[in-house]
């Protein structure tokens, strides 16, 4: 092997090999992940290698590997049984899914015990899988990259917690910059001697350490980690927050501490029946908020931002072309969903053309918006007539997309659902509405009636047959018809072009194009 040679292999480490050697891998591979953490084990097969890649099979078993472990020095014996457990049927399964050779990374838990060594050659000799045991920068690092999977050119901090660890990592102009890790995990907190003032003593000075290496102030901190995004499903229940998607959920310092203080005043097991969390998780959440409060208390970000992508993810994009991290998440995730599910694939392009001129004045970030409901306008022609503005809505709202800030997934449920429904009134949907302002509103009800418009032109395409023009200081909407055009707009073509109009506030006129 040639020295280039070399040097391309060494950079696929600790794999080997790329993923995405072309078109055809990146649209039909399935690409499985395992996660051997300190308190579960997890495995995802990420189906496709896309920019936005959908989620085939996501399993977690919550074994307590790193239980006891500053006090022993060993990984808990259940622990290490369920574990070898749970990677039994997970390599099994991944046979089963096409989804093999597994990457399978071990975290904080395996490398810090003293058994560690002894139970990973177990693993390999049990199941088959061999586990890439990572040191806490590494998985810094990782967990980073997979923030960046969901928020391209993100910037802030990274907080990942673990078990037994937790790391930091800065991102700058959408690359990783400096790390660090800690001992902060939950699971190993419990075994610091001092009762309270001990305790209390021992994660100031940890996160004291760890903040230092991180800018002063971020824009943003990106937390990353089970315990975190329970206690922001606990900050929502709190708030009565309407939209219980954590991805993209953001917090401010002054809300996150009433919520810590809440957690302390309530019944655990009340809380974890209301907002669904199991009794495992909910038992590091107090341990985790007291590493939390410190945290921004010493690093004080702007804003605190809760990310569902993480290790798996970084894994995923550490191994994709520069070209390929590029793209736009949420628009590539609508891309294939048309292409997908679509009765027309392609058409959604054809559809953003055509509505774009009453968009005229949009920033870049919106018509992003715009663009990705043009490619959804159709993927739930499958469902009952009767529902298919409410799937069109849950679709948005509920899916797993990425770059897609919350009132964005709701201004585009609504756009989705004018789709197909001319009213809203009495919907299930209504208590969401209210976290778009009057006009964000009523901009999505007329982006959902443009579609709703330009979907009676789908024998071609509407900017071929069509062609809308908005004059907003005279409050005119033209359509100008192409010769042969005019039997498209009949009937109900003219009744859905009077409720865009009618929305828009605006007077209609509608001309021939000269041939």
């Amino acid at each position: 092997m040639d020295a280039s040679a070399e040097e391309r292999a060494e950079a696929w480490d600790p794999f080997g090999r790329p993923l995405f050697g072309g078109p055809e891998a990146r649209a039909l591979s399935r690409v499985g992940v395992v996660d051997i953490g300190s308190n579960s084990v997890r495995m995802v097969v990420f189906d496709g290698a896309a920019r936005s890649p959908a989620y085939f099979f996501n399993e977690k078993v919550m074994c307590g590997l790193g239980a006891g472990l500053g006090e022993t020095g060993h990984l808990s014996p259940k622990g290490r049984e369920r574990a070898l457990g749970a990677l039994k049927r997970f390599a099994l399964l991944a046979q089963g899914m096409g989804a093999t050779p597994l990457t399978v990374v071990a975290t904080a838990a395996m490398r810090d015990a003293e058994d560690g060594p002894e139970f990973r050659a177990l693993i390999e000799k049990e199941t088959g899988l061999k586990p890439w045991v990572i040191d806490g920068t590494e998985e810094a690092r990782l967990s980073a990259q997979g923030v960046l999977l969901g928020w391209p050119g993100a910037e802030g901090v990274v907080c990942d917690i673990g078990g037994s660890s937790m790391e930091l990592a800065e991102l700058r102009g959408g690359m990783v910059g400096a790390r660090g890790t800690s001992p902060l995990g939950p699971l190993k907190l419990r075994d610091v001697p001092g009762g309270k003032k001990g305790l209390a003593a021992y994660i100031a000075e940890e996160v004291e350490k760890l903040a230092a290496l991180m800018p002063p102030a971020p824009s943003r901190l990106y937390l990353v980690g089970g315990s975190w995004r329970a206690i922001a499903r606990l900050d929502m229940e709190r708030r009565g927050y309407p939209l219980t998607v954590l991805h993209e959920y953001r917090m401010t310092r002054k809300s996150l501490l009433a919520t810590l203080d809440w957690i302390a005043e309530n019944d655990p097991d009340e809380l974890r029946a209301r907002t669904g969390t199991s009794s495992d998780r909910m038992a590091l959440v107090p341990l985790a908020g007291q590493v939390l409060r410190k945290l921004v208390a010493v690093l004080k970000p702007h804003e605190i931002a809760v990310s569902s992508y993480g290790i798996r993810e970084g894994l995923l994009y550490e191994q994709m072309p520069a070209e390929l991290r590029a793209r736009d998440p949420l628009t590539e995730a609508c891309r294939f969903a048309e292409a997908a599910s679509a009765r027309l694939p392609g058409f959604g392009k054809r559809l953003y053309n055509f509505v774009l001129p009453i968009f005229g004045a949009a920033s870049p970030a919106k018509r992003r918006i715009i663009k990705a409901a043009c490619l959804l306008h159709d993927t739930a022609w499958r469902a009952h007539p009767d529902y298919r503005h409410e799937v069109c809505f849950d679709s948005a709202t509920q899916a797993n997309l990425g770059g897609l800030e919350h009132w964005e997934r709701v201004y585009m449920g609504v756009a989705l659902l004018h789709r197909y429904k001319n009213n809203r009134s009495g919907s299930r949907f209504e208590h969401l509405f209210e976290m778009l302002t009057p006009d964000q509103l009523r901009e999505a009800e007329v982006l959902g009636k443009a579609m709703r418009f330009g979907a009676m032109f789908s024998t071609e395409g509407p900017d071929r047959l069509a062609e809308l023009r908005h004059f907003p200081k005279k409050r005119v909407l033209e359509l100008v018809l192409s010769p042969g055009a005019e039997p498209l707009f009949g009937e109900v073509a003219r009744a859905r072009f009077a409720s865009l109009a009618k929305s828009l506030g605006v007077e209609t006129t509608v001309r021939l194009r000269k041939r």
